[in-house]
């Protein structure tokens, strides 16, 4: 029997940030047919918000140190300002969402990163995907919509990268569903050339990957991002998309794609 498509599509802080991009990006998610997921990062508002209330912003390679007050900003800022900014968005574009932290209805469960060389404080590494209330949503034709904030099995909230949440949620559904995970950021998708937009690699293999990281062609922020990408597609998630929104509702987008050999 044909398995029905799940997409699961991720947003950055390119299109948080901007108020009209992020709005036309929601009117185009709300158009695309079938069951789909939107997670989402936090943008800059949180930094923003913190250097307001004098909280030390703490960065190591791009990553957050969340301690205490920083946990108790984001939260308040990825789980109610922005998600609900998201869903009522949604709701205007006749797309029924609902919005998720990993700790409602059990849904994406972590663990404390354990300190080794550097202590992140409280962010989290996904453990467990429970895919059973959100299933029973998906059947009702009703959107969830992810922050970047999961749970432990002690009451804490933790911290969670957003590209690691999407690439866990399609590897959750993949019995289930044949998965689509879409990365949507700034660039038409893997480049050659950084400066060059249209130097977009369309179809990217391990074996491709394996060369461009030993030319040194793709390093920095595309490391994490692409090693998601890859795990999510070593756990039978079906394709991954990279690119700009437009990939999803434009035809003749340039994006790359990855998919099982």
């Amino acid at each position: 029997m044909l398995m029905k498509t799940l997409k699961i599509i991720k947003i950055g802080g390119n299109i948080i940030d901007d108020p009209k991009a992020l709005d036309d990006f929601l009117y185009h998610f709300s158009t695309i047919e079938g069951p789909k997921i939107l997670v989402h990062g936090g943008g800059k508002l949180a930094t923003k918000l913190a250097e307001q209330m004098n909280i030390k912003v703490q960065m190591t390679d791009g990553r957050r140190i969340t301690d205490p007050q920083t946990l108790d900003l984001i939260t308040m800022v990825y789980a109610g300002k922005i998600n609900k900014n998201i869903v009522t968005t949604l709701q205007k574009n006749a797309c029924n969402a609902l919005g998720f932290t990993g700790a409602d209805g059990n849904t994406i469960l972590s663990v404390k990163r354990p300190v080794k060389d550097i202590d992140y404080g409280f962010v989290g590494d996904v453990v467990k995907v429970n895919t059973t209330v959100l299933e029973s949503l998906l059947a009702q034709h009703i959107t969830p919509v992810f922050c970047a904030i999961t749970h432990s099995t002690e009451g804490q909230l933790l911290n969670t990268n957003a590209d690691t949440i999407a690439a866990e949620l399609a590897i959750g559904f993949a019995q289930q569903y044949q998965t689509e995970l879409y990365y949507c950021f700034e660039k038409n998708g893997v480049l050659i050339n950084v400066e060059n937009d249209d130097s977009v690699i369309e179809h990217l293999t391990k074996e491709t990957y394996q060369d461009l990281l030993s030319q040194q062609i793709i390093v920095n922020g595309m490391l994490p991002k692409l090693n998601n990408c890859f795990y999510a597609i070593d756990h039978q998630v079906h394709k991954v998309c990279l690119g700009k929104p437009a990939m999803l509702y434009k035809q003749n987008s340039k994006f790359t794609t990855i998919q099982a050999s």
